[in-house]
């Protein structure tokens, strides 16, 4: 094993911006071409295998990516959605999990069947944060925004658990349960609970630091100690991660509770700095694992069974596997789901006795709410957001770091089966994907003509009604005091509250506080 020097990291990360900047002006997916180019770099006369420890992958890659994309995740959009979420995080890669580890077992026999369901828990989770972040751009409506983003945060949760059960099958890890209903349980409450402890922590010291570097440190250490702490007592690092992003979040920055003297600072250092971090990490493995396609093929080419050829078989048919049964899935639940609500609607208009439980249901709900408007799950998507849905399903970040972290020996010294198949099998699923849905959903799209004007009016139509809120919140005339930008905020808080905003708008609107409150510290 090689690890990789600083010159050759640097190199990476160089080459990746250099990379990055071309792309990005002619539209293209950064991403995709690093893999590509690191690919065909690898293939250069003495390029040397740059290799590191299995675990270390995903420690170090993994939880700042998710703490990032959690961020900027919506409560309120989770929350109206959860149905799907749940759907497509947990059942989805489960379905996916087990079709792709059966199809695998079917077609690499010499592998065995928990390393072919280790390869089916890689390729499970699709990775649809890089779709979303280009969600504006590319006309998504909200409601598919909403569910990749919750998707996102979900599955890979799921997918590592079932990495972990595959791994102890295949005799190169331990689990703290054989039942694996037991382990998930025990993998999410124990998660949540470390994640909830660590939020907790952080919102108790953030305001003690009196210093907006150290505050930021916290925030950048979070996330790794969140993961590694859960990992440690055999629990999920992802959900822990996902649970202190969410709390910490949402509390810095709507709950007047935590609000303090100089976290405007703090707020705008963290969102300066997040972005970087997620593109150095994100060059990194795309540019890692791409250079590993040379040696993955020599190993395969040398080794009897399963051998290249084969491994470039599984490759395309496991591609076709995944994306079959994601788009067959998510077309089928949310046509079922559909049919399911037209039939309560028929008999609510029917039936007197259904049509009676259905109002007293409304008014249970409302006098619970206090009158004020209910926050309730959305109900299915529609038939062109299902489509979208489904054909996002590109394999991106986990997938490659997960195959990347595949043990190299078993607890007996033995090599871990079919470990250069499946990172080869994984990298070309990716890439795969990356192809023939990651360039055809902007086509999609624009077929399918989602009109999100109303949205997008809506929105602005918030943004106005909050910005009016925050502005009435100050009774005097004259400049803004410290003190001023603190009602404003505290004013929007209790917008949110009230459910006359939605923690999105308020979110960006104290961002835009920020902002100004900022820029009135340096006249």
């Amino acid at each position: 094993m090689i690890v990789v020097n600083g010159v050759q990291l640097l190199l990476i990360v160089v080459g990746g911006i250099a990379v990055t900047a071309v792309v990005h002006r002619r539209g293209g997916q950064p991403g995709l071409v690093v893999v590509v180019l690191a690919a065909v770099a690898s293939f250069i006369p003495g390029m040397p295998r740059l290799e590191l420890d299995s675990e270390l992958i995903l420690a170090v890659v993994i939880p700042p990516l998710l703490y990032s994309a959690t961020r900027g995740a919506s409560a309120s959009g989770f929350s109206a959605n959860l149905r799907p979420i749940l759907t497509l995080g947990v059942t989805l890669v489960v379905l996916t999990t087990g079709v792709a580890g059966l199809v695998s077992s079917w077609l690499l026999p010499a592998i065995g069947l928990p390393a072919a369901f280790l390869l089916g828990a890689v390729l499970a989770p699709p990775d649809t944060i890089t779709t979303v972040s280009h969600g504006d751009e590319l006309g998504l409506p909200r409601r598919v925004t909403a569910i990749l983003t919750g998707e996102s945060l979900v599955n890979d949760a799921t997918a590592l658990t079932l990495f972990a059960l595959a791994a102890a099958a295949a005799g190169a890890g331990h689990t703290m349960f054989e039942n694996a209903f037991v382990l998930f349980g025990y993998n999410a409450l124990v998660g949540i609970l470390i994640g909830g402890v660590f939020a907790a922590v952080a919102l108790l010291l953030r305001p003690r630091l009196h210093n907006p570097v150290l505050e930021t440190a916290l925030s950048l250490l979070l996330p790794f100690t969140a993961f590694l702490t859960a990992e440690q007592v055999h629990a999920s690092g992802i959900l822990a991660v996902v649970v202190a992003a969410f709390f910490l979040t949402i509390n810095v920055a709507l709950d007047p509770n935590h609000q303090y003297p100089g976290a405007y600072r703090t707020r705008l250092q963290e969102d300066a700095v997040w972005p970087v971090m997620d593109f150095l990490l994100e060059t990194f493995v795309f540019a890692y694992i791409g250079l590993q396609l040379r040696f993955v093929v020599e190993n395969l080419a040398d080794a009897h069974d399963p051998g290249l050829a084969i491994t470039l078989i599984s490759a395309g048919v496991l591609l076709a596997t995944v994306i079959v049964v994601r788009l067959a899935w998510v077309c089928g639940i949310f046509g079922w789901w559909g049919l399911k609500r037209r039939r309560v609607e028929h008999l609510v208009e029917t039936n007197p006795v259904v049509r009676e439980r259905a109002e007293r249901r409304r008014r249970w709900h409302l006098r619970r709410s206090g009158g004020r408007p209910q926050r309730m799950p959305l109900g299915e998507p529609t038939a062109r957001e299902g489509l979208i849905v489904g054909w996002t399903g590109m394999r991106g970040i986990l997938t490659l770091a997960a195959a990347a972290a595949v043990p190299e020996h078993l607890h007996n010294g033995a090599p871990f089966p079919g470990r250069d198949a499946i990172q080869a099998i994984a990298l070309f699923v990716t890439l795969g994907t990356l192809l023939l849905q990651g360039l055809t959903i902007p086509l999609l799209v624009r077929r399918l003509d989602f009109d999100v004007t109303a949205e997008r009016a809506e929105s602005a139509a918030l943004l106005s009604k909050g910005a009016a809120i925050a502005r009435s919140a100050v009774t005097h005339t004259g400049p803004l005091t410290d003190a001023d930008f603190d009602v404003q905020r505290d004013a929007l808080h209790q917008a949110v509250r009230n459910r006359d905003l939605d923690d999105d708008t308020a979110r960006t609107l104290i961002h835009e506080l920020d902002l100004r409150q900022a820029a009135s510290h340096t006249h």
